[in-house]
């Protein structure tokens, strides 16, 4: 019996790019609709036809017509390539997981569980169904075809540096808010590399299983060719010296910050004599000071709200057992609720200013710590050089020292001491962010700007003009 979306645990997004597959895609829909999926599992069926000239969208329609509450049929405008179809049906995908799906019969839906067992594990982010690990059957079919196979993995395995067997594979599996926060350029087959190695470079948890396969000759209708060869090593050498990996600008930003490895010790150096055993780390992002503070601790809690850089935690700490990721909204109490008094250090850095209620963030700060607990807050200092790049990140505010000082004595707290650090990024701020507008940070630069922190930190106390940031030591009584 077919578990409708909304009353399943978990929904299942199936999305399929569709051109001229008259003889295929009805049987191909059937197979799908039938298809068994783990318990408590719904399914949705996205078709995008790319402009077919057959009599596929007809046949898509009529049975879209007997099932309008599983399949939805799209019709793209004219032929732009599976790469195109695909990130149409991906912007319509709701559910939890997403599969792709040809619209031949060379992969076999029956198989659907296989790919999702790792993803309901919570052990993969993203899962190839492989052709050449061999645990079933598979039809024998063309050697030149299968050497292009090989080739264009290794040369994808060496960019991204994964260990892949197949990296052309049509099907495969992921959480669909990592698809959708990946940007996909590419129109045709070049898809398969480019999300691949923005996938690695994501750093990602990329699980292979083996599939059936049964492929089918030129004469049965296989559109792939040695064009597309071609065009998948040019997408594997463009994305070999690009780092396109998000959407939006924020998350960018924090994966640059990622590389600054010299910068994120000179900031974990400055609030580290502070903190405790019991640590709670609210807006984690994607565990840049959570690597550097969490060794030696008791108990080490990285929070955050965003699903993705959660899940990029959970990959990266996943063998670390004194490391537990949480979701951690700071503008929520039920989400404190489970942490009243638990530790004796929350860190927030450039955590404040994203939240609008900036005191209901530093209340559950206060009830998150035993007494005599420490916060350390880091926040953007000096609302004069708000500007593009703030809003880009999400600020809704900069703060002065009084500003700071003030709201946490509301709370309860009592300010030790509010540190000055990184005066040295100011002027740059300012130019980027006000006078230029600019909504991203030069990778460059900060490359550049990371290997001089032996340099600025020797100097950066002696800088005549006000820090980037401020940071309050802060103390809950008794």
């Amino acid at each position: 019996m077919e578990i409708p979306a909304a009353m399943a645990a978990h929904t299942l997004s199936i999305l399929i790019p569709l051109y001229n597959e008259e003889e295929f895609v009805g049987t191909l829909l059937e197979r799908v609709l039938s298809a068994p999926l783990p318990e408590g599992i719904g399914r949705e069926i996205i078709v995008v036809d790319d402009g077919s000239t057959d009599g596929s969208a007809a046949i898509v329609e009529q049975i879209a017509a007997a099932h309008p509450a599983v399949l939805r049929f799209i019709r793209q405008p004219r032929n732009q390539g599976k790469g195109a179809a695909i990130r149409t049906a991906i912007e319509h995908a709701t559910g939890e997981f997403s599969i792709i799906q040809d619209a031949d019969l060379e992969y076999d839906p029956r198989e659907y569980g296989r790919l999702l067992a790792p993803l309901l594990e919570g052990k993969a982010d993203a899962v190839y169904g492989s052709r050449f690990v061999i645990s079933g059957e598979r039809r024998v079919l063309y050697f030149w075809h299968s050497v292009a196979n090989h080739i264009l993995t290794l040369m994808c395995n060496i960019v991204a540096d994964l260990n892949l067997t197949d990296m052309e594979t049509c099907y495969k599996a992921f959480r669909t808010s990592l698809l959708q926060s990946i940007p996909i350029r590419s129109d045709r087959f070049g898809l398969e590399p480019e999300l691949t190695i923005k996938l690695a470079k994501r750093r990602v948890r990329v699980y292979e299983t083996a599939i059936d396969y049964h492929g089918r000759t030129y004469e049965e209708g296989k559109k792939i060719g040695l064009k597309d060869a071609f065009g998948a090593v040019y997408v594997i050498l463009r994305y070999a010296f690009t780092r396109d990996l998000y959407k939006d600008s924020g998350p960018d930003i924090l994966d640059a910050l990622a590389g600054a490895k010299r910068f994120n010790r000179w900031l974990a150096g400055a609030i580290q004599p502070y903190i405790g055993k019991r640590v709670l780390e609210t807006g984690a992002g994607i565990g840049n000071l959570t690597g550097i503070l969490s060794p030696r601790r008791d108990r080490y809690i990285a929070g955050d709200i965003d699903p993705e850089y959660l899940a990029r935690l959970r990959a990266r700490f996943q063998h670390r057992p004194k490391v537990e990721v949480r979701h951690c909204d700071l503008s929520n109490p039920a989400d404190f609720e489970a942490l009243a008094g638990a530790v004796d250090s929350v860190v927030c850095v450039n955590v404040l200013e994203h939240v609008e209620d900036q005191m209901a963030g530093l209340r559950n700060i206060y009830a998150a710590l035993r007494p005599g607990g420490r916060a350390i807050v880091l926040v953007p200092h000096g609302q004069g050089i708000y500007g593009s790049l703030d809003k880009a990140l999400g600020h809704f505010r900069r703060y002065s020292r009084e500003e700071l000082q003030g709201k946490m004595e509301q709370v309860g707290f009592r300010v030790e001491r509010i540190l000055d650090f990184n005066r040295i990024s100011r002027p740059a701020w300012y130019v980027t962010g006000r006078l230029l507008r600019r909504k991203t940070i030069s990778r460059f630069q900060l490359r550049v700007f990371d290997s001089l922190v032996w340099l600025w930190r020797r100097i950066d106390r002696l800088l005549p003009w006000p820090p980037t940031s401020i940071i309050a030591i802060a103390v809950k009584g008794e």
